[in-house]
Parts: structure tokens; C-alpha cells; sequence
């Protein structure tokens, strides 16, 4: 059973745009902001300040968007004090499909005489940090609830968490992945020396001795940078959690993620490459075959001409 642990208080020293704050920063951190609020003015010319409400480029899973789209907020800005801190609620809306909708809950505090201030994300909904791809989810298969523990970790900076629920995931879907490598390998027909490594590490029960034993096979498609990806997560996940910071287990736990979504986009795109590669000969052969077919209906019909004639000659 992984402990619960709490999460810290962290604090961001720089002061940054207010839209970079609600993009990028994650939860629990107080963060100074260079434009926390926007100045406004009564009737009589008094001013006071409501919360800035910047348009966000966020990442939008709609299926009309399914990508990066802006979002403007839909709820009124709120004022903001100088004595403690305003304890807020704001909703933006995706401006494409004008359907998904992102809310924050904050703590904004603003600066005596100016339009700065600092502020701190209780959370955000749909949770923060970038969407995890759904070939990496088809890839890790019945660990995909497994996985999405890890990720709330590592977005709320509990490294040892995270790094935990990651090599959880990969040791129990170590015969998935390498199944998968074997489908594009066997498709691009490499050594038959590689393949015969890779069914040898699926039958491996040992986690380590199975990816140690693919460190030279592995198809080139799949390299990452020239780098076998069975054996970078292999480095990653054979060190231990002894002795080692929740920042250094975060680091290991956020490249665990990045090289299993690269390594499942590369298998997709290896076996897509393969199936284009497949159609277009197909393709190609189906029109070499179908133009040869009225050649040698014209030259029946040249020859039905020529006997035609012949006749015709004779009779005269």
C-alpha cells in the first residue's frame, strides 16, 4: 500500500503573467504575479480592482477540437483586496467548441497600490497538467487507473508516488509492451536475432533480467534519440527509493512518462508507416494490372480489325 502523502506548500519567487499562472503552474504553489488584477474606475473616478481574467490556451479534448484551443473566462471578475488573501472561483470556456470548460479555485492577495499581487491554486478541474495520449492509455492497457494515480502525483509534485505507480505500471505490462515491439518488428522484417530476444525477455519472469536482455534489440523505428527505450525506463526504474528526494523520484517519475508516451506514439506510427506503405503498393500493383488489361483488349480488337480486312481483301 503507497502512503498518502501531503502535499507542500511551494513557493515561486518570480513574479509571472497571471495567464502563465493558470496555464502552467501546478497546484499548492504561491506564486507571485506581475498582473494579478486589472484597474477600474467608479463613476466618480474612485478606482478599484477586480481579479484579471486573461484569455488561456489550454488543451481541449473535445472531439470538435482535440487539441490546444483558447478559452476566455465566462464568470465576473472578482474584486481583490489588499488585506488577506480573496478566495475564488473562476470558469473559462473553450472558445471553439464553446462546450469544455475549465475551473479554477484560488487564493489572490494584491499588492498596496498596484496591480500585482500573489496568488495560490487550490486545484483545477479537469485536474491539472497536460492529457496523457490515448495511445499511451492503449498501450499500458488494465494499468491505465494505475497510471492516472502516477500522473495525479506527479502533477501535484509527489514524486515517490508517482515514481512508484509508474514502474508498478511498466513491470506489470512489461509482456504488453514488448508484444507490441514485437508487432513492428516482425512487420518491418528485422533480424530474426532480434525477434528471438524479444519473445525470449516476454517470457522472462524477472522484470530487470527482461529489459536488460533487449538493450541491443530493438527496431531502428523505435530509438529515441538513438537510445533503446527498454532500456532507458530499464536505468530509470532499477534504482531504488532508498536514500533518494521526492524531487529527484519526480524527475525519474516525469521521464518514465515522457519515454512511454514517445516509445507508444513511435509504435503507432510504425505500424501506420507499414500499413500506408502496404496500401500504396497495393494500390500501385492494382493500377499496373488494371492498365494491362485494355492492352490486351485493344489488341483483340486490333486483331478482330486485321482478320476483318483480311476478309474483306479476300472477297474482293
Amino acid at each position: 500500500m503507497i502512503e498518502q502523502q501531503q502535499p507542500e506548500v511551494r513557493q515561486k519567487p518570480e513574479a509571472v503573467p497571471f495567464s502563465e499562472f493558470l496555464e502552467s503552474i501546478p497546484p499548492s504553489t504561491i506564486t507571485a504575479i506581475a498582473d494579478l488584477t486589472e484597474t477600474k474606475s467608479y463613476a466618480s473616478g474612485a478606482q478599484y480592482y477586480e481579479l484579471g481574467t486573461p484569455d488561456l490556451q489550454l488543451h481541449c479534448p473535445d472531439d470538435d477540437c482535440n487539441g490546444t484551443r483558447f478559452f476566455r473566462c465566462r464568470t465576473s471578475s472578482p474584486r481583490v483586496s489588499t488585506d488577506g488573501f480573496s478566495f475564488i472561483y473562476i470558469t473559462y470556456v473553450c472558445s471553439n467548441c464553446r462546450k469544455t470548460e475549465k475551473t479554477f479555485s484560488l487564493a489572490a492577495q494584491r499588492d498596496k497600490n498596484a496591480e500585482s499581487g500573489k496568488c495560490y491554486k487550490f486545484g483545477e478541474l479537469p485536474l491539472y497538467g497536460p492529457p496523457t495520449p490515448p495511445r499511451l492509455i492503449k498501450l499500458i492497457g488494465p494499468d491505465r487507473e494505475t497510471f492516472l494515480k502516477g500522473r495525479r502525483c506527479e502533477n501535484q509534485g509527489l514524486g515517490i508516488g508517482a515514481f512508484v505507480y509508474y514502474r508498478r505500471v511498466v513491470e506489470n505490462q512489461k509482456n504488453r509492451i514488448i508484444e507490441e515491439i514485437l508487432k513492428v518488428a516482425e512487420k518491418l522484417d528485422v533480424s530474426p536475432n532480434i525477434i528471438t530476444a524479444l519473445k525470449a525477455a516476454k517470457n522472462e519472469t524477472q522484470f530487470s533480467k527482461a529489459l536488460a536482455s533487449v538493450k541491443d534489440a530493438m527496431p531502428q523505428a523505435l530509438l529515441i534519440n538513438g537510445h533503446n527505450p527498454l532500456t532507458l525506463l530499464h536505468s530509470a526504474l532499477s534504482d531504488g527509493l532508498h536514500d533518494q528526494t521526492d524531487e529527484h523520484c519526480l524527475e525519474i517519475a516525469s521521464s518514465v512518462r515522457v519515454v512511454l508516451g514517445e516509445l507508444s506514439e513511435r509504435l503507432a506510427q510504425a505500424l501506420k508507416d507499414e500499413a500506408e506503405l502496404n496500401n500504396a503498393l497495393s494500390k500501385l500493383m492494382g493500377a499496373r494490372d488494371a492498365k494491362a488489361v485494355p492492352r490486351i483488349g485493344a489488341s483483340r480488337a486490333e486483331q478482330e480489325t486485321n482478320r476483318t480486312s483480311g476478309a474483306a481483301g479476300s472477297s474482293r
